[in-house]
């Protein structure tokens, strides 16, 4: 009974093999692994330069001639690479995953390879119903051609051939296109295709007559003089970027293997825009969308290159992120740092040509390398209120940098702190905060401080006590018909003249009244929590300018509802100048002071003689 278990026992632990539906693999293929069909062809063209290259490992002067001929729905693929034995095409073909890079006497040229055999025939299916191999080994001469028949349905023949059949060391792979896919084995697909994946190969490819191959690669090539360099690589960028660059930068990393250029592009994109660059493995186009090649402030250039050093995912459309991928990264956005600091040493017209368009990428390179900063100092734009200069132009001129943190705040500010003498820096634009507040340790003793509305105040000049007695009554009038709002009212003279009122306030007096709102919209839990956080924030304030002509008329009326008005008038217009988002409240105010205006200007003009309709305008 024990021996019976042990028995059944046994045998029930005797491996099994794993039973592929090799239907379910191409859709996985097709619809998961890869991006498009159209990869079929870099498969192939890999499989065929993966065979040349195990040929010449073992005879150097081996011929290197990949040939495609598409013709009557299918495509023909000849390589004179190394072939396979009967053995080999069960071992790798029938085997998926199976590499012949594992074949006998080739590990020492494994980094020479690009793909896998298997992989590589099964993609495809993707375009065929059918793919016929037929096959001769040039290490075993002897040994006759093997022909490899595979359909979709999982099902493959293998025979051998008599040796006429293929004379020659190689293999040639059929195509037979399935249904829907015929438009992929057309010759002229083919030929797009080739060049596309296959232009920078190191071996002698052909559709039908047509060269495939372009070499060596443009930024490998002699030419004349630089200004013809720079011609050349502007006419490839175009051919492959649809743009003409404002410029080119040599990307050459010997150690690393990688070699090619960077285009900058010639108009401004959105940092957050991931940039697509083209990498090719050893000469192989790998991807058209290498967002992880360069680091992420890089983004104003499109880069095309070679390497044989980073490895490719599984489906070979994208670069495995290690630690090879994050050294090239840096040392990339080393070649592009010094090509800018090139520039600002030997090139100004050009670097201002570039900074005109690309100053965020500069700017957000410069707020954590402060070399660059130091470099870039003098180019570098900002908005001031002395016009739009350099921090190092702007920090000459004033003894204290004042700068604000949003474009509100400027706003605000501006116009009055350039003519109280007042320096201030618009801060509010991406990373421009940043950069002020990194000046000082560029530029040691440079002062620099945050423009806040106190600051601004205090740079106003006070009213006589006197004269500000004689309006106290206006104020009152004025103080509580603008409470409700959270904003108070002070009485300043101030230049210019033509600025009747200015609306001030800070992020602590925004943040009050974003609470004070949320708190009147809350319910009673909420409002309860709300209320609890109450701060004594300084709130905002309109500081009337007694110096301004409407004011001092305002200011003399007697009427307190009209005063009323023209408080919310001067309220509104003082928002509207700053430029600043309008809460429901605000709008509504706005709203109804323009209605009361026109309601006193219309019932003043007919009390001046013209008869109302009650009054029987007859």
């Amino acid at each position: 009974m024990d021996s019976q278990t042990s028995q059944s026992s046994q045998a029930s632990q005797q491996p099994h093999t794993f039973q592929v539906d090799l239907r379910g693999l191409v859709d996985l293929l097709s619809h998961h692994l890869y991006s498009s069909p159209k990869v079929y062809l870099r498969e192939l063209l890999q499989n065929a330069v993966d065979a040349i290259t195990a040929r010449r490992a073992e005879e150097p002067d081996a011929p290197a001639r990949v040939r495609l001929f598409a013709a009557d729905g299918g495509l023909r693929v000849e390589d004179s690479g190394v072939g396979l034995t009967e053995a080999d095409v069960h071992d790798l073909l029938a085997t998926i995953g199976r590499s012949s890079k594992r074949a006998e006497g080739l590990q020492e040229v494994r980094s020479d390879f690009l793909g896998q055999f298997g992989i590589g025939l099964l993609a495809c299916f993707v375009v065929a119903e059918r793919i016929r191999v037929v096959s001769r080994s040039a290490r075993t001469p002897d040994a006759p051609p093997v022909e490899w028949t595979a359909r979709d349905d999982g099902s493959y023949t293998v025979r051998t051939l008599p040796h006429e059949e293929r004379p020659e060391p190689g293999t040639t792979v059929h195509l037979v296109a399935r249904a829907g896919a015929g438009e992929w084995l057309t010759e002229p697909r083919v030929l797009a295709l080739a060049r596309d994946f296959g232009s920078l190969l190191p071996y002698d490819v052909r559709v039908g007559d047509e060269a495939v191959t372009d070499l060596p690669a443009p930024w490998n090539r002699s030419y004349a003089s630089p200004a013809n360099r720079r011609v050349a690589l502007a006419r490839h960028c175009h051919e492959l970027f649809g743009f003409t660059p404002l410029d080119s930068v040599e990307l050459d990393l010997p150690v690393a293997g990688v070699r090619g250029v960077a285009y900058v592009l010639p108009s401004a994109v959105s940092p957050a825009q991931r940039a697509g660059h083209r990498v090719h493995l050893k000469g192989m186009l790998l991807t058209e969308r290498g967002e992880q090649l360069l680091p992420d402030w890089a983004f104003f250039v499109r880069c095309v290159l070679d390497t044989d050093s980073l490895r490719p995912t599984a489906s070979r459309e994208s670069l495995y992120e290690d630690e090879t991928l994050a050294a090239v990264r840096e040392a990339l956005g080393e070649r592009i740092r010094s090509w800018l600091t090139g520039l600002a040493a030997g090139d100004p017209q050009r670097l201002a040509a570039f900074l005109e368009v690309h100053h965020l990428g500069v700017k957000s390179l410069a707020r954590h390398d402060e070399e660059m900063l130091r470099t870039m100092l003098p180019w570098l734009p900002f908005e001031t209120t002395d016009g739009r200069l350099s921090l190092e132009e702007f920090a000459q001129r004033h003894p204290v940098v004042h700068f604000t943190r949003t474009v509100e705040e400027y706003r605000q500010v501006a116009p009055i702190a350039s003519a109280q003498g007042i320096g201030v820096v618009n801060g509010g634009y991406t990373y421009d905060s940043e950069l002020v507040e990194a000046l000082p340790s560029v530029r040691p003793g440079t002062v620099v401080a945050e423009l806040d509305a106190d600051t601004v105040t205090a740079h106003l000049d006070t009213v006589a006590a006197a004269d500000e007695l004689a309006l106290a009554g206006f104020l009152a009038a004025a103080r509580a018909k603008l409470d409700p709002l959270g904003c108070d009212v002070v009485l300043r003279a101030f230049l210019p003249l033509s600025v009747p009122a200015l609306h001030l306030d800070d992020r602590g007096a925004r943040h009050e009244q974003a609470r004070a709102q949320a708190e009147a919209q809350a319910d009673d839990l909420w409002a309860g929590i709300l209320g609890s956080l109450r701060g004594s924030a300084p709130r905002a304030r309109l500081v009337l300018n007694h110096l301004n002509p409407l004011i001092r008329r305002i200011s003399s009326l007697n009427d307190p509802e009209l005063i009323g008005t023209a408080t919310e008038s001067l309220y509104g217009q003082a928002l509207l100048m700053a430029q600043r988002p309008l809460r429901p409240a605000d709008s509504a105010l706005l709203n109804r002071a323009f209605i009361g205006l026109l309601e006193w200007a219309t019932h003043g003009e007919s009390a001046h003689g013209e008869p109302t309709e009650e009054q029987g305008g007859h």
